[in-house]
C-alpha cells in the first residue's frame, strides 16, 4: 500500500447536503425546514424559550450569594512536600516559603498565599512559611521537628 492509494472505506464520507438549490435535487424552496414560523427562520429557535410559558431559570428563587473578595490559596500536602524533599528539589535546612515552592515547581500559582493541608506524613523537620495550614499538618510538622509560621497578608508573622 502507498499513500496515493489510501482512502476512506465506503460509506465512511457522505456527500454534503445543498439545500435550497432548486426543486429538482429534492430540497429545493424550503430547503427542509417546512413552512414559515419561528424555527423556519434564520438563527433558529430562542434558546430557553417555552413558547410564552414562563421559563425556568425565571421561576425558580435567587439564592446564594458570591463574595468577590474572598481569599484563592494553592495548597499543598505534606506527601508532596516530603516527596520533593526526597527527590532534592527542597532544601530541608532553608526555611521553605511561597517563593521557593513555586521556584522549585512544586506550586504553579501562588494566588493569595500557600496552604498547607494534612494529607500523608513528613519525616523531615522543616520549618515553613505559609499563609494558613490545617490543623492535622502543623501537629504532623511539629511531631517531624518542624516548625510552621503563619503569615498574615502584611507579611509579618503571627
Amino acid at each position: 500500500m502507498r499513500l496515493n492509494e489510501l482512502r476512506d472505506r465506503p460509506g465512511a464520507r457522505r456527500p454534503r447536503k445543498r439545500v435550497g438549490r432548486g426543486i429538482g435535487s429534492g430540497h429545493g424552496k424550503t430547503a427542509g425546514r417546512g413552512h414559515k414560523g419561528q424555527k423556519a427562520r434564520s438563527g433558529g429557535a430562542k434558546q430557553s424559550f417555552e413558547g410564552g410559558q414562563m421559563p425556568l431559570y425565571r421561576r425558580l428563587p435567587k439564592r446564594g450569594f458570591t463574595n468577590p473578595f474572598r481569599k484563592e490559596y494553592a495548597w499543598i500536602n505534606l506527601d508532596r512536600l516530603q516527596e520533593a524533599i526526597d527527590r532534592g528539589k527542597l532544601d530541608p535546612s532553608r526555611p521553605i516559603d511561597g517563593a521557593v515552592l513555586k521556584a522549585s515547581g512544586i506550586v504553579r500559582r501562588l494566588r493569595d498565599g500557600v496552604r498547607l493541608l494534612g494529607r500523608g506524613e513528613l519525616r523531615t523537620a522543616i520549618t515553613i512559611r505559609v499563609a494558613g495550614a490545617s490543623r492535622k499538618a502543623v501537629e504532623a510538622v511539629e511531631k517531624a521537628g518542624g516548625k510552621v509560621i503563619l503569615e498574615d497578608h502584611a507579611g509579618a508573622a503571627e
